[in-house]
């Protein structure tokens, strides 16, 4: 895990890329009916906006503020590391997905204002569950693999 500013800096670059095109290619897929090839090209023209977004919520404000709430529930001097992991990235995955499902909404979502909150609310609940599954089991493990070869620390 990061221990300076600059290593904070490129794993949360990393996991921004990472998680973000695949939440992008699965709300891509659910727009346009199922998964076809076209998704992942789709989502690479998406990607620099919703993940420039992500990355300043996250490095700037939801880093921090997932710790803190995470913290309520795990002892990091305490806890066994996977604990305070697994607590600190799903205070992440609870304040990500409801921000980035909004500004997802708002950027690429037709329809009138008067839908916009229950368009937002299902967009929500259907990425919560593929964004929480994703980042626990794939996404994370693979950018702290990738974080240990950039990184090497004995």
């Amino acid at each position: 895990m990061p221990k300076t500013r600059k290593q904070d800096f490129v794993y949360t670059l990393i996991m921004v890329i990472i998680m973000v095109y695949g939440m992008v290619c699965y709300n891509v897929s659910l727009h346009i009916g199922g998964m076809q090839n076209i998704v992942f090209f789709e989502a690479l023209k998406e990607l620099p906006i919703m993940g420039t977004i992500a990355f300043l919520l996250e490095f700037f404000f939801v880093g921090k503020l997932a710790q803190k709430l995470a913290f309520r529930f795990v002892d990091p001097k305490k806890d066994k590391p996977i604990v305070v992991l697994l607590a600190i990235s799903s205070m992440i995955i609870c304040l990500m997905c409801p921000l980035m499902s909004f500004f997802g909404c708002v950027l690429f979502n037709s329809g009138s204002i008067d839908t916009f909150f229950i368009r937002w609310l299902q967009t929500f609940a259907l990425n919560f569950p593929m964004a929480f599954f994703y980042q626990i089991f794939y996404a994370g493990p693979f950018v702290r693999w990738i974080f240990k070869k950039i990184f090497r620390t004995n």
